[in-house]
């Protein structure tokens, strides 16, 4: 629930970090959090929003810690895949011939619409290009994982991921100016799941190797099967 509220040793658990590192966040105003007596409260939204804003500045133990902590918390299995899964088979993209942002999100969608993912095609695409102009979805690392600003529980049909690939990079909005090659769009109806694809995904793509192997799959096939075996790797990595 966005709306479910935090104490500092929940919040731990939920992010895997020692409680006192918390009440240093908190203290220092790095985390949403307000003052309540001797300790902090939070807000369970905000937590997650803070946790998405910096997916792309965690190292990878960190982020193997998040997607436990969240995982545990929402009661699902860290060691199922959870990405490959969401990709229907109409949901690659490689190579995406678009030349701009707006081409890059019309063509998603349109995989998604064709895919029958999406109740309003136009209605998805609005909601992503809501998202997009108030920050670039683009990380550092030439990947961009576009998404609406709040789970659709009602205007798609399940939760799914779209995938595509521009070999020859994109400009989509990354803080330091480069090129995006790779693009996510992540749909999902429920905050959980959300969160929970969005820390497996930091996991994968956290290696500039994976990227490359990604970013170089000449046909779809090849692509998702480059994804089945780097989230199953990620997987039996653990931490």
């Amino acid at each position: 629930m966005p709306r479910e509220t935090m104490n500092e040793r929940q919040v731990a658990a939920y992010l895997h970090m020692d409680v006192r590192d918390v009440m240093k966040l908190a203290s220092r105003g790095q985390i949403p959090c307000r003052k309540v007596g001797q300790g902090f409260q939070f807000r369970k939204g905000q937590v997650d929003h803070w946790i998405e804003a910096h997916l792309c500045t965690l190292d990878k133990g960190r982020l193997a810690g998040i997607e436990r902590g969240v995982t545990a918390h929402h009661g699902l299995d860290h060691a199922e895949l959870e990405v490959c899964p969401l990709i229907p088979p109409e949901g690659l993209a490689v190579p995406l011939t678009a030349r701009t942002r707006g081409g890059v999100l019309r063509g998603l969608i349109a995989l998604a619409d064709k895919a029958g993912m999406a109740y309003d095609r136009a209605d998805l695409l609005d909601e992503i290009k809501k998202r997009e102009d108030l920050c670039s979805t683009a990380l550092f690392g030439q990947v961009a994982l576009p998404h609406p600003r709040h789970p659709l529980p009602y205007d798609i049909t399940e939760s799914f991921i779209i995938v595509g690939s521009a070999p020859g990079g994109i400009p989509f909005g990354a803080a330091d100016g480069s090129l995006t090659r790779l693009f996510f769009l992540i749909c999902c109806k429920d905050d959980r799941t959300h969160l929970h694809v969005l820390a497996r995904l930091a996991r994968m793509l956290h290696d500039p190797h994976h990227l490359s192997l990604l970013i170089d799959a000449q046909s779809p096939d090849q692509m998702r099967q480059r994804l089945i075996e780097l989230e199953e790797a990620t997987v039996a990595a653990g931490d």
